[in-house]
């Protein structure tokens, strides 16, 4: 995968100052982000926050500077950030972050601070975890109430490449070993104090106590800071964090499930074929009397083109989806040229929301040009539906979402300037994007239909049991929903487990395997339903495989309850607004697919038959 960092390589000089950066406090089982200076850690006298991007504002990235700064191959050791002094309020809110088991994450020339811990097995292995913990809590014999301390020493560790031809260094590594550690003095005297508790010259800390939580307490935070020099290198420098606690990657997992959906799908082609082929080669050769006689999905064809029941809903779904799959499509192409790579926090929200925003022209486009297949009259409402529809339905949810993140006082909250720039894109572009659509598509000349329609409706004959609605949503849910099993497991693990996301050419096989098995699928379904002489096939064919979405759901829930440690009501309450979210999109996407499958199925087998 190529990295965009390479255009922006970072070299130092020995002596040269390395600031590190602070970022959010984050939980896997609050899923509600914090300022770091939210606690009461050490701040410099004038915290400026570093520019950001969209995607990171809606991440609850907070990037500031702080108080931790070296100079390149200049080792540190017992270096006093500074002393504070804990009020009971502060030491609640320390507390409350260690129960929720939160993590501080640092960065040093935009690489995220990794601890490194070993395995106690005889692989004796090295795990990576984004981020260290704000402190531990144990309970001692003979107490019921558990002791509370924090980690108020980093021992830093600056991995750097050399360049011997030009004397400078690049970071290709930067990790942390946390301690708790109750530092004693004699004096406090700015800038000058000794600690007892550690030999500055050996690094050696003396008659070392963890440094305990309760009530008012002074606390003194320290650091150290050693360089290695490593031979990994600039490109590389990502591989360590990409390969973490939980391994993302099972390889012959995922393309053994892509191989048998690829079978699967081939052998659905394959009879679809064969029996359409035998089928329009023999109704040709019949006499017009004897054609008229046929049965099955022939005997439909004056009914087939009768527009459904709210056709102009439909064409709003249909827009829609085109909309969220050009979106979708040129999301991963992006992300596998490297433009999205976890170097460029919050890239991946930002191309999202900007995509999404510029693709409003194909969506009203789509759903003109469909309104204008159906014959329909009403213009100015399409475009308008079009346009905020869907929007609205994500905007109040995230609304509403993002007001419960208020209450919590979570850095995660959006703030009322992102909200405007949001409400902008949409009424400032997205709009007239989707009315400037619905004009092409307006001029754009449809396709006239193989058959005429007839005025009065035919009567539909009772329907066997295999073809009810709930059956076919439930089979043709079923199959793009396996299709995306594995790769599902992974997305909500680097969503909701903090981890990073990165084979997106498995994403992209994925994704045109969920296209084929959604269009396979549904024209399956639908020709068996006309076969069965039930010509009702237009709103059948967008909930036939957009029903995965309830596969998604259902598939949520049970990653909640196996995966996740989420206790608290907000967290649970912001977990299942999302994924509604997520599942909703999925539901627009995989059913557009299954619905103008069907549409050029369809037009195509009717216009294959010869009907005086």
């Amino acid at each position: 995968m190529l990295n965009i960092e390479r255009c922006m390589a970072s070299t130092y000089i020995q002596g040269e100052t390395l600031e590190v950066k602070v970022n959010k406090l984050s939980s896997t089982k609050t899923q509600l982000p914090y300022d770091y200076y939210f606690l009461r850690y050490c701040k410099p006298q004038n915290i400026r926050n570093v520019a950001e991007n969209l995607g990171e504002v809606l991440r609850g990235d907070r990037i500031e500077n702080s108080v931790y700064t070296f100079n390149m191959k200049v080792p540190l050791s017992c270096k006093i950030a500074c002393r504070v002094n804990l009020e009971a309020s502060a030491s609640k809110n320390f507390k409350k972050k260690i129960d929720g088991d939160y993590r501080v994450n640092m960065i040093l020339d935009n690489l995220p601070i990794a601890v490194v811990w070993q395995t106690t097995d005889a692989s004796q292995q090295n795990i990576y975890e984004r981020g260290f913990r704000v402190g531990f809590k144990t309970t001692f014999s003979g107490s019921q109430d558990p002791k509370y301390f924090i980690f108020n020493h980093l021992s830093f560790k600056v991995k750097y490449h050399p360049d011997p031809d030009a004397n400078t260094a690049r970071v290709v590594g930067f990790e942390a070993f946390p301690q708790s550690i109750n530092h004693k003095y004699e004096k406090w005297e700015e800038n000058i104090t000794k600690l007892t508790t550690c030999m500055p010259s050996t690094q050696t800390k003396l008659g070392i106590h963890p440094q305990e939580i309760d009530g008012d307490k002074e606390i003194v935070f320290t650091y150290d800071v050693s360089f290695e020099s490593s031979d990994i290198r600039w490109a590389s420098r990502w591989d360590t964090y990409l390969h973490m606690k939980y391994d993302q990657i099972h390889w012959f997992s995922i393309i053994k499930s892509l191989t048998i959906i690829l079978f699967l799908s081939e052998i659905l082609a394959l009879i679809m074929m064969r029996t359409l082929y035998k089928d329009i080669v023999k109704y040709n050769q019949l006499d017009q009397e004897e054609a008229l006689d046929e049965t099955g999905w022939k005997s439909v064809h004056a009914d087939v083109f009768r527009p459904p029941n709210n056709y102009s809903l439909s064409c709003v779904y249909v827009g829609t989806g085109v909309q969220v799959l050009g979106m979708t499509f040129v999301t991963i192409i992006f992300a596998m040229l490297g433009f999205l790579s976890p170097s460029n926090r919050g890239g991946l929200m930002t191309i999202m929301v900007f995509l999404w925003v510029f693709m409003g022209l194909f969506a009203g486009y789509s759903s003109s040009y469909m309104y204008k297949m159906f014959k329909g009259s009403e213009w100015m409402k399409i475009p308008l539906k079009t346009a905020v529809m869907f929007p609205s339905v994500l905007f109040t949810i995230f609304l509403f979402l993002n007001g419960l993140i208020w209450g919590e006082k979570s850095s995660g909250a959006i703030p009322f300037g992102t909200t405007f720039v949001l409400v902008l894109l949409w009424f400032g572009i997205s709009v007239p994007l989707v009315f400037l659509g619905s004009f092409l598509g307006q001029k754009t000349p449809s396709f006239d239909d193989p058959m005429k329609t007839s005025k009065i409706p035919r009567p539909i004959p009772p329907q066997p049991w295999y073809t009810h609605p709930v059956f076919a949503m439930l089979i043709g849910g079923g199959l793009p929903y396996g299709a995306v099993l594995i790769e599902l497991f992974f997305i909500l693990t680097s969503v909701w487990l903090n981890q990073f996301y990165y084979i997106f050419g498995f994403l992209f096989l994925t994704f045109v395997i969920l296209f084929v098995t959604c269009a396979e699928i549904t024209i399956v379904l639908c020709y068996i339903q006309l076969c069965c002489e039930d010509y009702r096939w237009w709103w059948r064919a967008y909930l036939t495989s957009g029903s995965s979405a309830l596969y998604l759901f259902c598939y949520s829930i049970l990653y909640f309850c196996t995966k996740l440690e989420i206790t608290k009501l907000v967290s649970g309450i912001l977990y299942y607004g999302y994924m509604l979210l997520i599942s909703y999109v999925f539901f627009i996407l995989t059913g557009t697919i299954g619905f103008c499958s069907c549409l050029w199925f369809v037009r195509k087998i009717y216009s294959s038959v010869k009907i005086d």
